[in-house]
């Protein structure tokens, strides 16, 4: 019978605890066991999602290691792994877990290679989806005083007033302020505690958490926790957000079987055009142009065909959205068809935009945005993409897009194939524009 060290320790990260060390966390139970105990038919998951059985072997917390038996054709193996590739250890039939698996799920984007099955994927939304994040504990509960936490479903017909509807101040001023988001997302939690016996309050203010985690955090274990307790269904967009959780934590499968609908909302032509699956975003945009909505919808088929590489197209498309009548109103005209241009621009500026032929410096330019210009600085240096920077802009819906797109072109080095933040889809894409204007400029 296995024995083991009496003094029992929880792998959960402590929330309250500062500056604790990156592998205190994920060490802190191998290490009380003896170096050279062997334990039997133990588990070890792994981050990739594979598993092995066998046993625990000797432990080196100097090397941050353990080795690990495993049979193999009746032969016994023994293997080295790194605590930090580790997720999670099942020892004597109770799990621990080492390195929390949402640290790879918020960033397992498709060009990351994360495969994961439905099962794991499912184990990931349990595992991480109700828990808070880590930040949540040291969050204060930060709002006005004079906001009315009763958060009607329907706001009174009082005028606008972001300082007594929650609705209204999630929108004015916690979306446009990153430094809020933290405090907004605590405010919700605490928003639904108090809606908990009303039923009709409680299931919006679930989807408002679901759509939070989303499109500021891109925390996509949590966001499709709470929007699958939220029971959205298609043709709702907060469905199509569900659908790329499960295809950001690994599954396409899944994501493909949830947009494997006859009417499906406009944002999925989008997602659809970022799985690769082009043709179908095409023909979804055709049938939206149809229903009086063309320079939306062929905005969403140019970009997708520019992210399949597929250029032609996409400023065909691009150049369907100038020809196209008038939109609702001059301001939406502008907006839509100063985009339409400057994407056709930033298309047959991608030769000169190829890095290798930059000279270093620092290069701005700027590019229309939702609101009004978005301009960036991309400093190159040694032929590489050091850093892109938003510098300017009027934005207020942008989300993530000001750090995620600015990132994905600095991994990438590249302005081509870089798949725009849902919800702030023209934000990014005036950032992507605006990057090759500016590494144009140092050709």
């Amino acid at each position: 019978m296995r024995r083991l060290s009496s003094r029992w320790y929880s792998f959960a990260p402590s929330t309250s605890r500062a500056g604790r060390s990156k592998f205190e966390v994920l060490a802190v139970f191998l290490l009380v066991f003896a170096p050279t105990m062997l334990l039997a038919e133990d588990l070890v998951e792994f981050l990739n999602g594979a598993r092995a059985t066998g046993s625990m072997g000797e432990i080196r917390k100097d090397k941050k290691e353990f080795d690990f038996e495993i049979q193999l054709g009746g032969r016994k193996l023994v293997r080295t792994y790194s605590f930090d590739k580790v997720h999670a250890v099942t020892m004597q039939g109770k799990r621990h877990v080492l390195t929390p698996i949402e640290v790879v799920a918020n960033n397992s984007a498709a060009d990351s290679q994360v495969v994961r099955t439905k099962a794991q994927v499912l184990e990931l939304i349990k595992t991480v989806g109700p828990t808070p994040p880590d930040w949540f504990e040291s969050t204060p509960l930060d709002y006005p005083k004079s906001l009315e936490l009763d958060w009607p479903l329907n706001p009174p017909e009082k005028g606008w007033n972001n300082q007594k509807n929650v609705g209204q101040y999630k929108w004015d001023v916690i979306n446009p302020n990153p430094g809020r988001w933290k405090s907004g997302v605590r405010l919700i939690h605490h928003v639904m505690t108090l809606h908990k016996d009303q039923p009709a309050l409680l299931h919006r203010d679930i989807k408002v958490l679901g759509e939070m985690y989303f499109e500021l955090f891109q925390d996509y274990p949590r966001a499709a926790f709470w929007l699958q307790k939220a029971n959205v269904k298609v043709p709702e967009p907060q469905s199509v957000h569900l659908a790329e959780c499960y295809w950001r934590m690994g599954s396409k499968q899944m994501a493909t079987e949830l947009l494997n609908a006859r009417s499906l909302p406009t944002n999925a032509i989008k997602l659809l055009g970022d799985m690769g699956q082009t043709d179908r975003a095409i023909q979804l945009a055709g049938a939206f142009a149809k229903m009086n909505r063309p320079h939306e919808a062929y905005l969403l088929a140019g970009d997708a065909c520019r992210i399949a590489g597929r250029t032609k197209e996409a400023v065909a498309f691009y150049q369907k959205v100038i020809d196209s009548p008038d939109a609702r109103n001059e301001e939406y005209t502008k907006r839509f068809q100063g985009r339409a241009r400057d994407s056709i621009e930033a298309v047959t500026l991608a030769e000169q935009a190829n890095v290798t032929k930059v000279a270093d410096g620092a290069y701005r330019a700027a590019s229309v945005g939702y609101s009004g210009p978005v301009e960036v600085e991309v400093r190159v240096a040694d032929h590489r993409i050091e850093e892109v920077k938003v510098v300017k802009h009027v934005e207020k819906q942008f989300y993530a897009a000001i750090t995620d797109t600015t990132n994905q072109i600095v991994k990438k080095q590249s302005v081509n194939g870089i798949d725009a933040t849902t919800r702030a889809t023209i934000t990014s894409q005036a950032i992507v524009n605006a990057t090759a204007k500016a590494l144009a400029k140092g050709s």
